[in-house]
């Protein structure tokens, strides 16, 4: 074979391969195994040829189980089918797996395998999706690294067309999918050569056609249907066989070994560890480690999981084998052992000598699995009555299951360069380190390993980079914690992350922070500093905030610090780092713009130059003060003990029981308030004479950071000294003080507030953050302060910020175009509302563990938030709706008994006005509060009382609750259609706020039904070519729909009025709200997102209008357009794109986007006339 070497993660891998034998891919996104359908759209717009000389022809559909029954329909009529998907998209095509493997088709779905959802959902890897099929009939195979993906899925697609069986092929989600590491890989044309193209012309000859036609997928009687299972026996017996003799024609191409079980270790081991999937790096350095200092330990690897062969396994298990340790991970409760145990238990039953075998649990929701831990289970076994069902990775101190941890152990392969970067979510560096591993790779004989480790949030989360290179080839799967190199891009991580510890003696520190060396002894903490001395580190500072700003890259400095990196690190000569950083700087952003090609490029020239050695002194041996401060004593139980850990990176330290009474997945909500962050670079600052007290930066502010209030003149006498008070202005606000208060510490220094201020630049500024106090006594006070609901209007701009936000300080992106819409709503409705949140953006950045932005207000009211599933999220409010009718039903029955039995005037008046009051949202709650009271305050009969317990004891199911759902385009347009289509015909009153950001938001931006024509989007790479769907006109087909379409920064009145029409409307209604998103490519920047929006209404691009099924009324709040709509789409870069990389299609769609456009806006102009 002709080796291509290639620096790839597991996802493209996966996608290499499977391009090559696959006619027809079906797909929809989820996280993490998105990228492969991403490549395999990119790849066949740019016409790459898969095996049989055609460019794979992909289709995006609305949900998982479609994407699995459209392949499902692809096999049948003659062609080969791949899908790619994960975790709950996974569960969705179950039904249809069941179907392809009864009817023998040859399709191959790649897995990278991620938790499914419990008590909580995860985005990381285990086999917990994968172990949900094993008894689907699909094959089930295994990769344990990227180069077993690029070796072993050939092997998936070969077997399946030779048994006509198909397969499921998966590999650990992350750690695997998106571990990058250099791969050798075959040439399509050895692929090509192992087809068993007699056996694919049996499957062609077999496929439906009506020009020779037959009939599959009949209904069978109790009569046959046993036999006709049965009747497979023979050829899944034989499957092994296959697959084993393909493996052994991959191994002789490739010069790697691939067996079913692969087994490594001592010949005579007597301790043998058996598992699958990307520990298997981890336990073979850690078998080498043990065995050259003279134990007698193994490893079997297993590969083929179903059909599972009791042969293959008895023959590579060493036949010394004393004690077998299975390893699996996942957590299958109620279960006599999980999966894999139980599977080598029954290989084993009936073997008269066969050793003792144990069962542990490792690695869920990608828990790091280290040589150590590894260790543990080894000692276990040498135990006389070793510990079963043990877990490793975790301290349970409930069940005691967990082994004892023994020192680290470091078992990297000599000469093992190893680096750490800790970054801010969204800076760049983990986009920055991508480019460097491939630069080392492609330019070097290096091998090289690259790992991301991301935090749940949105946006600005932790994020750690994982670098290895080196000689030999690495197969450490497990995080660098002994590192070379430590580069800490954010200065504020100093005090609340352990980084530097996990630096090696003579390595080299580098550290992005405005200060200046002769700064350093009063900025930074005196550990640290004597940590550097004692351990003898290179030290070096730069300020690569100030450079890229400079330059005009605003915060984004991930090419200075990747510049100052290689600089540094000196594995290539600098000169050629610096050509080669330049030239990935032109493919990355060529399709942004030569103004940003031209921006990064100066700013790798800016980061060689901007980089400082520090001078270590030996006077700071003698330093102390400690790094990370613990939490503050009179904060909550759960934010001292639960949250302050995990948000200093010690999650992985809490046993078991800092977890009970939390097994449901509660939390208490606010805990946001808590965190703190203090990542801003630059703040807005207030000039009271300047400001106009219009609230428009509240009302644009995505993370409710900045906020108005009211003070009486006690609450103006009690401010702390320095505020900022002014004369309030407006009707009822006599005798008031106005001031404006900014959580400084919670910032993300987006500037929404200030670019939509009216006096930007004067009532409102950015500051560097330097120069401003983050003293946090002022917030604290407003904090305190009751509102002055009586003389707002809540249902106006300026009166909803009034109102205390009941979400804040949320993780999502600067600018983020979503959350100014649930923040205004929890404004106006949220003490009073249920609110059920569709799967993706919108819980990425609110339901972050342990950051839960949606909080109480003073009465201790808030949001009732919770989340089912992506395509469920409609049936699931429902649901909640049916439970609240139920409920209060059932304590209007007792007050109705009541009303029937008493003679109290004072209760009976209360009881009516509860009655008259029944469906009014905010007078029945104030009707609530009076009968309690009354309640509460009357003496009774026995009799009556026990009336008045049965009441009292439902007062929560009392008033009027407002019911909402909340949700992007994915799940509405997609997704959830069906089922939103479904709950609006049941004309139950319910109400939805959509953000349509046109874009599957969440998984990287996807095309979903609400992308418009042209925009280029993942899975649309040389640009949309159908119309957007017009999901309101869709809605308005029932007779009892409120439907609105809104824009906030283009109309906030307008949104406003919809949201209580529609909230006041006895029947379903939806809020369609235009949503700009970060993956819009936005040039004028995300600061800009409220003005992107009213360019939006001015173009034409998106319209406003509200629809009464009272009045049949339809009201078209939008004007005539006054910009052209070009020049609209040429400020994002999702439609310029387009003309760079396929400018005959930009032309045919951008007139088609033109046209639809117009259109759009005469059939709206119509209809609001009749």
């Amino acid at each position: 074979m002709s080796k291509i070497m290639k620096i790839c993660d597991g996802n493209e891998a996966a996608a290499y391969v499977a391009y090559a034998f696959s006619e027809v891919a079906a797909i929809y996104p989820i996280t993490p195994s998105s990228p492969m359908a991403e490549h395999t759209d990119e790849w066949s717009a740019k016409g790459r040829k898969n095996i049989f000389n055609q460019p794979v022809r992909l289709v995006e559909m609305q949900s998982e189980a479609g994407a699995c029954g459209a392949c499902h329909g692809a096999l049948e009529a003659g062609a080969l089918a791949t899908s790619f998907t994960a975790s709950q998209g996974l569960m969705l095509m179950i039904p249809t797996m069941h179907r392809i493997s009864g009817e023998r088709l040859p399709g191959v779905l790649h897995v990278a395998s991620r938790t499914v959802g419990t008590h909580a959902f995860s985005i990381f890897g285990d086999h917990s999706d994968v172990m949900n099929c094993r008894q689907t009939g699909f094959a089930m195979l295994n990769s344990g690294s990227v180069q077993e993906i690029m070796d072993l899925a050939g092997v998936a697609h070969l077997s399946a067309i030779k048994a006509r069986i198909p397969f499921l092929h998966f590999f650990d989600g992350f750690r695997t999918s998106h571990e990058i590491q250099k791969v050798e890989a075959l040439e399509y044309a050895d692929f090509a050569k192992l087809v068993d193209y007699d056996a694919l012309a049996r499957f062609r000859a077999n496929a439906l056609n009506p020009e020779d036609p037959r009939m599959r997928s009949l209904v069978d009687n109790p009569d046959i249907y046993f036999q006709l299972r049965e009747a497979n026996n023979s050829d899944y017996n034989k499957l092994p066989d296959i697959v084993e003799d393909y493996m052994a024609q991959i191994s002789k191409l490739t010069g790697r070994e691939y067996h079913l079980f692969n087994y490594y270790g001592a010949p005579d081991a007597e301790r043998v560890i058996v598992a699958m999937g990307s520990v298997a790096g981890c336990v073979q350095e850690t078998v080498k480690y043990l065995n050259d200092r003279g134990e007698k330990v193994g490893f079997l690897q297993v590969h083929l999981f179903r059909p599972f062969s009791k042969k293959h396994l008895l023959a590579a298990m060493p036949k010394t084998v004393k004690k077998v340790a299975v390893l699996d991970r996942v957590k299958e409760i109620g279960s006599i052992g999980e999966p894999l145990y139980e599977d080598i238990c029954a290989a084993y039953i009936n073997d008269k000598n066969r050793p003792e075998i144990f069962a542990g649990r490792y690695g869920l929701s990608s828990k790091d699995t280290t040589p150590a831990q590894i260790k543990a289970v080894y000692d276990n076994l040498l135990l006389d009555e070793p510990k079963n069902h043990f877990t490793i990775g975790i301290v349970d101190d409930v069940t005691n299951l967990s082994l004892p941890l023994g020192p680290a152990l470091n078992c990297e392969p000599e000469g093992t360069i190893s680096c750490k970067f800790w970054g801010l979510g969204s800076d760049g560096t983990v986009g920055a380190n991508k480019n460097s591993i491939k630069i080392i790779g492609e330019t070097t004989d290096m091998y090289c390993q690259a790992y991301f480790e991301y935090d749940t949030k949105k946006s600005f989360g932790i994020t750690k980079s994982h670098l290895r290179f080196g000689k030999k080839p690495i197969s450490s799967t497990y995080y660098v914690s002994h590192a070379d190199f430590i580069a800490c891009h954010n200065q504020t991580y100093l005090t609340k992350y352990d980084i530097i510890s996990e630096l090696k003696p003579h390595g080299s520190f580098l550290l992005n922070c405005e200060w200046s060396e002769d700064e350093l002894e009063q900025k930074m903490p005196g550990d640290i500093l004597k940590y550097i001395a004692e351990n003898d580190i290179k030290f070096y500072i730069i300020d690569a905030n100030k450079e890229s700003q400079a330059l005009g890259l605003g915060n984004r400095s991930n090419m200075v610090l990747q510049a100052a990196f290689f600089k540094l690190a000196k594995v290539i000569p600098v000169e050629d780092a610096v050509e080669h950083m330049k030239a990935a700087v032109k493919k990355t952003y060529g399709l942004k713009g030569e103004k940003i090609v031209n921006m990064n490029i100066a700013a790798v020239d800016a980061g060689i130059n901007a980089v400082k050695e520090v001078t270590v002194k030996e006077s700071w041996k003698n330093l102390s003060g400690a790094a990370i401060q613990p939490a503050p004593a009179d904060v909550p139980d759960i934010i001292k003990n639960i949250l302050v850990p995990i948000n200093a990176q010690k999650g992985d330290l809490l046993p078991v029981s800092a977890f009970k009474g939390m097994e449901d997945g509660t939390m208490p909500l606010g805990t946001s308030q808590y965190e703190k962050r203090g990542i801003a670079t630059h703040l807005p600052v207030w000039d009271s004479s300047e400001c106009i007290q219009c609230n428009m930066c509240s009302f644009v502010c995505p993370h409710a950071v900045i906020r108005p209030y009211l003070l009486d003149e006690k609450e103006a006498a009690n401010a702390p000294a320095g505020m900022i008070l002014v004369d309030a202005k407006g009707p009822k606000m006599d005798g008031l003080k106005y001031t404006m208060g900014v959580s400084t510490l919670d910032c993300t220094s987006c500037g929404s507030c200030v670019s939509s201020c009216p006096k930007s630049g004067k009532a409102l500024k950015m500051v560097p953050t330097h120069e401003v106090s983050l003293d946090q006594t002022n917030w604290k006070y407003l904090q305190t302060l009751p509102e002055k609901n009586d003389r707002i209007d809540k249902f106006t701009l300026k009166g909803s910020q009034l109102r205390q936000p009941l979400v804040e300080f949320n993780g999502a992106c600067a600018g983020c175009g979503e959350t100014p819409y649930i923040k205004l709503l929890t404004q106006l409705y949220g003490d009073k509302m249920y609110l059920a949140n569709a799967t993706g953006c919108t819980q990425a950045w609110g339901a972050a563990m342990p950051c839960v932005p949606y909080c109480k207000n003073k009465e201790g009211k808030g949001v009732a938030w919770s989340n089912s599933l992506f395509e469920n999220n409609a049936e699931f409010s429902y649901g909640m709706c049916l439970a609240v009718k139920q409920l209060r039903a059932a304590v209007t029955e007792f007050v109705k008994q009541l009303d029937g039995m008493t003679q109290d005037a004072a209760v009976k008046a209360a009881i009516a006005k509860w009655l008259e009051t029944y469906d009014d949202l905010d007078a029945s709650s104030v009707a609530t509060d009076e009968l309690l009271a009354v309640l509460e305050s009357t003496k009774f009969s026995a009799e009556e009382q026990a009336v008045v317990a049965e009441i009292l004891k439902r007062r929560k199911d009392m008033s009027k609750k407002t019911m909402w759902m909340y949700g992007g385009d994915g799940w509405a347009y997609d997704i959830g259609y069906g089922g939103l289509d479904h709950v609006f015909a049941m004309g139950e009153d319910v109400n939805v706020l959509l953000v349509d950001t046109e874009v599957y938001s969440n998984t990287g931006g996807q095309s979903s039904k609400a992308t418009p024509v042209g925009a280029v989007a993942q899975f649309q790479a040389s640009g949309k070519k159908t119309r957007k769907k017009d999901l309101g006109l869709l809605l308005m087909t029932y007779d009892n729909v409120y439907v609105a379409q809104c824009s906030m920064g283009a109309n906030p009145n307008q949104l406003i009025k919809a949201i209580k029409e529609a909230e006041a409307h006895k029947g379903p209604s939806i809020v369609i709200c235009y949503a700009p998103c970060i993956n819009h490519g936005i040039k004028k920047g995300m600061n800009n997102v409220q003005q992107e929006m009213k360019d939006a209404v001015n173009s034409g691009y998106w319209n406003l209008y509200r629809y009464s099924p009272e009045t049949k009324k339809f009201t078209l709040d939008s004007k005539e357009p006054s910009m052209p709509l070009y020049d609209f789409m040429k400020g994002e870069v999702r439609y310029a794109s387009l003309e760079l990389s396929f400018p005959e299609n930009a032309k045919v769609l951008f007139k088609d986007a033109e046209e639809a456009a117009k259109e759009k806006y005469e059939y709206y102009k119509r209809k609001s006339e009749n």
